[in-house]
């Protein structure tokens, strides 16, 4: 394969006369010869160099040349005239450009219109490099061109060594468009005509991409199935959607429908989710030590945690109370660190405490926890965190995060914020911060206080109208007289975030409005809401936005009624401690299966638990505004819908527990 590059030689247009058969001094004949010789060295002239341009002087080996930048490697093959010749050198520079990570170029390469009409094996290798393209780029849009006219058996035309990267490709391609079911369905056909591939990996990926399908998508997917493959995962999928089921329900679930399917390849060999969950949800732990401070200054935080936990306990209709032991420990009496050296030596299969910060910090000295641990705290970020420790808390920092992924949702990216002084709200501002930062959004001013401080100089500092107080009054001295003057807030905050008491709160909210502010959304964390209805006080907060968990917002809470019914400390702060004790048994019964299983969460009554791969665990809560004084859910804000071309960015939905 070459291509010309021609230079035109001077020389040739002045070509040497050829000697004249005429007489050189006959005036007849003189000027008609010249003229026709002339006429025949400029015809010669024109044949010789058309044949040049033709045959090329200089040549480039398409074979082996690599372009520096898609423009030369388009520029090149412009040049070629086999378009076959040139479409095989653009794809192999794509590739090259892939293989240095270049997609970008790449892309250029296999979009341009020299590709557009590539036939037979080009075109099937420009597909391949296409969605390798798409898919490192998240190109959402490319992949939806990629995908028009694809169908799940496309990757089957590709041979046969090939036909599993194809198929993963399609398969990815078809999930960057958020057509989950066209993926699953690909990998289906692949797990049936590919016999080189992992099937517990096909399988994995399989159910990765079910689980991902809107209820509605999965009814209509079910009712149009063909095939046993195809009908039997989708029948799965639809068993195992059932919310209300738990995890001991979910196992039966699952082993009845390998009972039903037996010949079916996932019956077989179960995607690893699957598997892990019909195994550990029958291997949860018997013999549980519940170690809390229970005397001190922590005794009250200590007991409702403890009773919330005992009523889930009770509750619990899969438990099997024969088997299960529960020790309720008091940690307020001897170091923690001495309390586990004696449980390290019992048969304990997990400790759920301690609820002190320094006394899980002082497990971050071992490698190994002998017994794992289900800490109600969380460590210092720079701790490391032993193997077997798990944490999970009320913290304030997922409620920080929660507020600013709010905004960003709302398009609120200037921000102005009053959190309190102290070491609680030095980490609440750090978490604010860092996540604002994430969302690139912009933290234009905090001002911390004490409960002490003179909130109106506070938040006029906050809104800048002391600014611009002190501006009017250098122009006054400047001029030596008086002026007519009224103070005007920063214009460029979109919202404030108020993080307050209720009792500093309802002096703070009035105050943006008397400040020129009350146009500016509010947005705060649980510690605006003292967690019961209060409409005579709570006016003076309308229009607040906060986030809270759903054991304080929820209408509807069969535990939270029955232990209003039977038991004291159940409303306020003391309430959403009980409900963190009641997520604590929950979450003792799901602990490895929360840490292996991506994207596994439970419904807890303190919000949405995940866990991250390092045993951390956080939570989703729901969004409410005080209208008349009082609370009112707003579901819009917690479930935030997305459009077509956000969907393949959004993280997949969980696997519910």
């Amino acid at each position: 394969m070459t291509s010309m590059s021609c230079e035109i030689d001077p020389e040739l247009v002045n070509l040497p006369p050829k000697e004249r058969h005429h007489k050189p001094n006959d005036p007849e004949t003189a000027e008609p010869a010249m003229t026709k010789y002339r006429s025949h060295r400029i015809i010669f002239t024109l044949i010789a160099l058309f044949t040049f341009l033709a045959a090329g002087c200089a040549t480039v080996n398409l074979d082996s040349h690599v372009a520096d930048t898609p423009e030369k490697a388009l520029e090149l093959a412009r040049s070629e005239r086999d378009p076959a010749t040139a479409q095989r050198y653009l794809l192999r520079i794509a590739s090259d450009f892939q293989d240095r990570d270049n997609h970008p170029a790449a892309r250029q390469i296999l979009r341009s219109d020299q590709l557009s009409n590539a036939q037979g094996n080009l075109a099937d290798q420009r597909r391949l490099l296409a969605m390798a393209g798409a898919v490192e780029l998240q190109d959402s849009r490319w992949a939806r061109e990629l995908t028009a006219q694809m169908s799940p058996d496309q990757f089957l035309s590709f041979p046969g060594d090939m036909i599993g990267r194809a198929a993963e490709l399609q398969a990815r391609t078809f999930a960057l468009t958020g057509d989950q079911l066209s993926a699953a369905l690909s990998l289906m056909l692949l797990s049936q005509t590919d016999s080189q591939s992992d099937p517990r990996q096909i399988h994995t990926q399989i159910w990765h991409y079910l689980k991902s399908i809107s209820n509605q998508r999965l009814a209509e997917a079910s009712a149009s199935a063909i095939g046993y493959e195809e009908q039997g995962w989708l029948e799965l999928a639809t068993t195992l959607r059932a919310r209300d089921a738990g995890l001991d329900e979910q196992g039966r679930l699952i082993r009845n429908w390998q009972n039903n399917w037996p010949g079916h390849p996932a019956a077989q060999i179960l995607p690893i989710d699957l598997s892990l969950l019909a195994e550990l949800a029958t291997s949860r732990p018997e013999r549980i030590v519940l170690a809390l401070p229970l005397q001190g200054s922590l005794a009250s935080a200590g007991k409702a945690i403890r009773d919330g936990f005992l009523a889930a306990y009770y509750s619990d209709e899969s438990v099997d109370r024969d088997q299960t032991d529960i020790r309720i420990l008091d940690t307020s009496a001897k170091p923690f660190a001495e309390l586990y050296a004696d449980l390290a030596d019992q048969a304990i299969d997990l400790i759920v405490g301690p609820l002190e910060k320094d006394a899980l910090a002082g497990l971050s000295i071992m490698n190994t926890l002998a017994v794992p641990v289900l800490g109600l705290n969380y460590l210092p970020a720079d701790n490391r965190i032993p193997d077997g420790l798990y944490q999970y808390g009320l913290s304030a920092e997922d409620e920080a995060r929660q507020i600013a992924d709010q905004l960003a949702s709302q398009g609120l990216n200037q921000i102005l914020a009053l959190i309190p002084r102290g070491e609680w709200g030095d980490r609440v501002e750090h978490a604010l911060l860092q996540r604002m930062e994430q969302n690139s959004g912009t933290v234009l001013d905090i001002e911390r206080f004490f409960p002490e401080d003179n909130f109106r100089s506070v938040t006029a500092d906050l809104l800048g109208v002391t600014t611009s107080r002190q501006r009017a009054i250098q122009v006054e001295r400047t001029i030596g007289m008086n002026v007519e003057f009224e103070p005007r807030r920063r214009q460029d905050a979109e919202a404030i975030v108020l993080i307050a008491e209720p009792t500093v709160a309802r002096q703070f909210n009035p105050l943006f409005a008397f400040y020129f502010s009350g146009d500016l959304p509010v947005y705060s964390s649980s510690i605006v809401y003292e967690g019961t209805p209060d409409p005579g006080r709570d006016r003076d907060l309308n229009r607040v936005t906060f986030t809270d968990i759903p054991w304080v917002l929820a209408p509807d809470n069969p535990l939270r009624t029955q232990a209003e019914q039977n038991l004291t400390g159940t409303r306020g702060q003391l309430g959403r401690l009980f409900a963190m004790g009641a997520d604590a048994w929950q979450l003792s019964k799901r602990l490895p299966l929360l840490r292996q299983v991506e994207g596994a969460t439970i419904e807890g009554q303190t919000g949405v638990l995940s866990m991250t791969p390092d045993g951390i665990i956080h939570r989703q809560q729901l969004w409410a505004q005080f209208q008349s004084g009082r609370p009112a859910l707003r579901p819009e804000l917690t479930e935030q819908d997305t459009t077509e071309e956000d969907a393949p960015r959004q993280q997949q939905p969980a696997l519910n527990l």
